[in-house]
Parts: structure tokens; sequence; C-alpha cells
């Protein structure tokens, strides 16, 4: 969030740029670099909202109350995994818990009806979906924010993290469609104010590590922020609040986790969103913190279980203009086929979404303006984002959920609006993007303070789809029904000596056309987890010439000449 004295001092911009012509135009077509002209969709794709067909009838409740405390605004999240190993991705959701008007300063809000209970939702052979919370156990017991997946002890099944007010639930799958609270002999309860989490083996030990972000420092406190006349009270700028440390939670390996943020170099931050990537490619996995409105963290992996945060020394702190952003949704994958990661954050509006170019020496390069994303986003708030192909020509694109933090910013700011459509990016190579929502569907154009958002191809079609939350509002699927011809290849990667669900391998998959690269991760966008399969779109290309695995364990597996249209299994091989 930003003050309000930086607000009016754009507002007479963003007025001029919202009457202007948005987006940008193309550049020539380069080499291996397919235009939006080339491509058989001309650049846009087509989704539809499938919600009303799919059996899934969610809706958050966040408990808006006349003070405008600050949690009610910012939840919540979503997670797609297959949570019973049959080969159909499956929908978990994160739902809060009432809160008292007002609510006593030191209160730790509690769910206390089918209402606020978190849901899981199982998919049918026929593509609809069952809700199936009950038998599972995963009702939820607080105000819940964000969730994170990963098998942390390697027994084939992806277990739950969920994170929250006053502290977070950890849940064993048991494998027979029922989930266990493993959170008090587990030792990864916590407390205070968790936002996003991801799971990451830290030391390669095999075994999935947990790092929780905290937000602020909160106690529900009765502070006026906004004008002192009816209707224009306003939910506080983060400023108001103290930061607070992560937690980092290391696998013992015997169902037991102990908590070692302070030991390994965590900074107290103000985290949002976290997403992980080796970004030097120096054979340990890295992670970056999207913060609010102060500094965000790049933190390095020293390759002796310490990390330094180098976010200054990077270039990814501040953005170009060397100012300080509301970081939210983040994701960590190289958009340009270069071979080396590169970042997206999200943020409020007249901040544009930033884009960290990785100049591939441990630096990265501000590409908003350059890449036509700055533009584009000047009057949006983004949450949830993801890169994905969603055309299978071979170019990672973007998709962001949108909405602003503050219910009642018309009032002062007409131009700016809580309730906001998707955007859909397309990548047309040479490092541009060009927003083709408004051509991409009828979803595209309802307007959702929207929140969560994660990834996943839920029909196993070849075309990735999503799942969209918002804030006090009903969830939403939106399949992936572009047309084209072009291929694509999904891997599902099991390891064996590295963590079973391969998170933090990097995958290289090389066509006729030139080379990609994938990290696998759960983790990513806003306090969200996504499909952990790998997807590659081939374009007209109808096989891989090579798939190069790095294994985290450090284990280099290549595969030959590998058909597309197919689902793959890979599993790490097993060295003598």
């Amino acid at each position: 969030m930003r003050r309000r004295s930086f607000l009016k001092s754009a507002a007479a911009l963003g007025g001029l740029l919202a009457s202007g012509q948005r987006g940008l135009a193309l550049p020539a077509p380069q080499e291996n670099q397919p235009s939006a002209a080339q491509d058989s969709t001309g650049g846009a794709g087509k989704f539809i909202d499938i919600t009303a067909s799919s059996g899934v009838r969610f809706v958050a409740r966040a408990s808006h109350t006349a003070k405008k405390y600050l949690p009610e605004t910012m939840g919540s999240g979503v997670a797609l995994f297959d949570y019973d190993n049959d080969g159909r991705l499956d929908i978990f959701f994160v739902n809060g818990a009432p809160l008292s008007d007002p609510t006593p300063p030191g209160t730790i809000p509690k769910k206390t009806g089918p209402e606020f209970w978190n849901r899981l939702y199982h998919q049918n052979p026929d593509g609809t979906f069952e809700d199936v919370t009950e038998k599972a156990g995963l009702q939820g017991v607080g105000y819940d924010m964000g969730v994170a997946v990963g098998d942390y002890d390697n027994d084939g099944y992806q277990d739950l993290y969920v994170t929250g007010l006053g502290g977070n639930r950890l849940y064993h799958n048991n494998g027979d469609g029922t989930f266990t609270d493993v959170t008090e002999p587990s030792g990864t309860g916590g407390g205070g104010w968790s936002t996003s989490a991801v799971w990451v083996d830290l030391d390669n030990d095999g075994l999935l590590d947990l790092v929780v972000l905290r937000y602020l420092k909160w106690d529900f406190s009765d502070i006026w922020c906004g004008e002192h006349r009816p209707g224009y009270r306003a939910y506080c700028h983060p400023n108001l609040f103290p930061r607070i440390e992560p937690l980092v939670y290391h696998n013992e390996g015997n169902g037991r986790f102990t908590e070692i943020a302070a030991k390994i170099g965590m900074k107290a931050g103000k985290g949002l969103g976290v997403s992980l990537a080796d970004y030097d490619r120096d054979g340990h996995i890295d992670f970056f913190v999207s913060n609010d409105s102060m500094p965000e963290f790049l933190y390095h992996n020293n390759g002796n279980g310490t990390f330094t945060e180098d976010g200054l020394l990077s270039g990814v702190a501040v953005n170009g203009m060397g100012s300080t952003f509301a970081g939210m949704g983040t994701d960590f994958q190289d958009y340009n086929n270069d071979g080396w990661p590169d970042l997206i954050v999200t943020d409020l509006a007249m901040q544009k979404y930033t884009l960290y170019e990785n100049n591939r020496d441990g630096t990265f390069n501000d590409a908003t303006s350059l890449s036509g994303i700055g533009e584009t986003s000047l009057l949006h708030s983004g949450w949830g984002v993801c890169f994905l192909d969603y055309d299978n020509d071979g170019l990672k694109d973007l998709i962001i959920v949108q909405g602003h933090v503050i219910d009642n910013i018309h009032l002062q700011f007409p131009d700016l609006h809580y309730q906001e459509p998707m955007m859909l990016l397309h990548n047309i190579g040479s490092g541009k993007f060009v927003e083709v929502s408004q051509a991409s569907g009828e979803v595209f154009h309802q307007r959702w303070a929207g929140r969560g958002l994660a990834r996943g191809d839920i029909d196993n079609d070849g075309r990735i789809d999503v799942v969209v939350t918002t804030n006090d509002g009903p969830a939403y699927i939106v399949r992936n029904v572009t047309p084209t011809d072009n291929h694509w290849i999904t891997l599902l990667l099991v390891g064996h000596k590295s963590n079973r669900d391969a998170i933090g391998a990097v995958v290289k998959l090389t066509t006729a056309a030139g080379p990609q690269w994938w990290i696998v991760s759960t983790g990513g966008s806003y306090c969200s987890s996504s499909d952990k399969r790998a997807h590659f779109g081939l374009g007209a290309e109808s096989e891989a010439v090579s798939i190069e695995i790095q294994w985290p364990s450090g284990i280099h597996q290549v595969l030959h000449h590998v058909k597309s249209n197919q689902i793959l299994r890979i599993d790490e091989p097993v060295e003598a």
C-alpha cells in the first residue's frame, strides 16, 4: 500500500493514462521468438469460467467490519494438487473466521461453523468436483490465509501447511483420503500473522524444509485511518505496524521440525509472497520475498546451511527508480529462454508490476518499462501471479489476479478500483509482453477483488488452467480452451535421492526451435500453491530433442527424443 500523498501526486497522470491507449507495438520477429502475428491464436487466448458446472461452491469469508482491520482485506489463497494420486488435480481453499466488531486486542479468531471452513474438493473422473472436507478432516481452526503443498516425509502423498492469524497448521496426508493434524508433534505451529509459505529443500538432504512468511505485528488495536467522515475510513498503511521475522522450519526426518530462521540469516520484513529459484546457477536453491512498502529480499544460498540477503546488491530490493513498493505476489521463472530465472512482482496501482530480468552475473535489471508491463499495469493492483505458457508457443506468458486493497479507493481516486478483471499478458518474444485480456474471453471482463491464484492443467488436455480466490467472495475455476495446434509436454518428476516432489529441480527442454527451462516448485503467486508438474509448450515441434534434469541431489539426467502431447513421469535415477 502506498501513502495517500503518493496517490494524490500520481492521480492526474493516472487519469491521463486511463483515457489513453494501452499496450505496446509489436517488435519485428526474432529467430525462434514467434510474434503475435506468427502465433496460431493471434496472441489472444480463450479462457472460460466453468465454476457453475464444476460443482465448486466455495465462498471466502473475510468478516469485514466497520473497524477495517487489515486482515479482512488480505486473504486468502488456494492450492491445486493431486492429494490421492489418481492423476487428477484437486483443489484446496483457505478461509477466514468470524471477527467481532470491535474485536478485542489480542484476540486469536477461531472458526465457528461450516461457512468458515477451509474446503477440499476432489476431482471426479467426469471433471466435476466433490466437497470432501469433512471426510478429509481439513475444516481448519483459525483465521487462515495461505497454503503450501509438499510431501515432507517422502511417502508419495502431498501434505498441506496452512498459515493464518495466531498460528499455523500442518496436515499429514494419510494416503487414504484423510489428513491428520500433526502441528503439535511436528513443532510447526508458529505464531503471529503468517501469509505465504513454500516447501523447499534448503540444504539438499532430500527432505523438504518450510519457509513461512509473516506480514507484520498485529493485535487488533483500534487505529483510525482515512478521513473522519462517513464512508471514508480506510485500511491502515503497513508502515503503522512493526515488521516481523519469518519462520523457517528444518525437517529433521522424523516428523519433527526445528525453527532456524535466525540461525540461517533471515531478516524481519513484511512478507506477502515467496518464490524460489537457483538464480545464479551455483547448484543451491535461493528464494525471493516480496515485502509490502519496504525493500524486497533476495536470499542467496551460501551452500553451508546459511543465507545472505542480497536484495540491494542484486538489484531487486527496489525498482529501477530506486523506490520501494507494495510487493505482494511473485513468481520466479525464465521468461526469455536464456537459462537464467527472472522475477515478476505485483503491487498496488500507480506503482507498476515489476519485472526483473536476470543479468546472468548475480544481478537483475528492471525490465518493467521495456517489456511493456509497466504501462499496462500502472492503474492496476495485482496479487496472485503466475508464469504459464497458455498457448503452448514455447514462451512463458503471465496471468495476474487483481483488485485494490482499499475497498473505497474510488471515493478519492476514480481511476482506481477495488474490484478488477484478471490480466493476461502474452509473451511475444524479445523481452516484450502485450495485454490480450479483453480478447481472451468473457471471464476477463468480470470484476473481482482477486487475491489467490494457482495454475495447473486441471483437465489434463495440455493447456494450463487457473483457480482464483477473491476477498470475501466466491472462487472461480477458469479453464483454458485456447484453440491452437501447438504441441506440449508435461513432466511429473519423482525424486528418490532428492525430495520426492523434486522441488528445486531445474528442467531444460530443447526442441529444434531452441531450449526452455523450468524450476520445479509448488510455491509462488500469493498465499497459494500450484501444480508441481513442469509444463512446456513446444510450438510446432512434435518432440523434445532432449530433456535434461538437474535434480536437487546433484544427479544430472538426460532423455532424448521425447514425443509431445503427453504427461510423462520421470523418476530420478538411483545411483549405485
